[in-house]
């Protein structure tokens, strides 16, 4: 049976508002990592808007086969091939990138999953990254509407070690490995997209 291409409508409603911050933080990167990389539109996207940039995809080994149909149908040469990843296990790549991307992940990974994946990142990133992460985020402890709400109790009905994250949680995380935030950024439908970079970056 021919595998049919998988689709998210939040990627075509929440991809030229990522994109807007992309294009300020991304400009000058070269090699970017997409953690989650889910469908592979987000890619296919992106890596048509950036040119100069080498978008490598990766996800857990079930997304690959529908990533693939986005990459090959795409055709893009700064598209290569996805990776198999996860952030518990890896394997993680061994030559830096100047620049990771993730959306909608953190509040699907438990807490310990997200701590591996901070703790990865000083050996992912080179002296200058640039990570930027998007999706929802509590601030001070609250959820910033009742969209949120209501969706972090869907999440943690599906598994209870999702939830949405705190952003004070995960800036500190950011911080202890030497990420300082360059910016956090509305997004439509309560999210954000927050950029840190490494500091001490000339």
């Amino acid at each position: 049976m021919q595998q049919v291409k998988p689709h998210a409508e939040a990627c075509d409603r929440n991809r030229e508002p990522i994109l807007e911050v992309l294009l300020r933080h991304f400009a000058d990167r070269r090699r970017v990592l997409e953690i989650g990389s889910g469908t592979g539109q987000h890619a296919v996207h992106f890596a048509a808007a950036l040119p100069q940039l080498d978008w490598q995809t990766s996800d857990l080994e079930a997304s690959l086969p529908g990533i693939r149909l986005w990459l090959e149908e795409a055709a893009r040469p700064n598209l290569p091939p996805p990776l198999a990843l996860d952030v518990r296990r890896g394997p993680w790549p061994r030559e830096p990138f100047d620049a990771v991307f993730t959306a909608n992940t953190l509040h699907i990974m438990s807490w310990e999953e997200v701590r591996a994946f901070f703790a990865a990142l000083p050996r992912l990133l080179a002296h200058d990254g640039v990570l930027a992460v998007y999706g929802p985020f509590n601030y001070d402890g609250r959820f910033t509407s009742a969209s949120n709400e209501a969706f972090d109790g869907w999440l943690r009905q599906r598994s209870s070690a999702s939830g949405i994250r705190d952003f004070e949680a995960v800036d500190a995380l950011a911080r202890s490995i030497g990420l300082a935030l360059a910016e956090d950024c509305a997004m439509p439908a309560n999210n954000r997209t927050l950029v840190w970079q490494r500091q001490g970056a000339g």
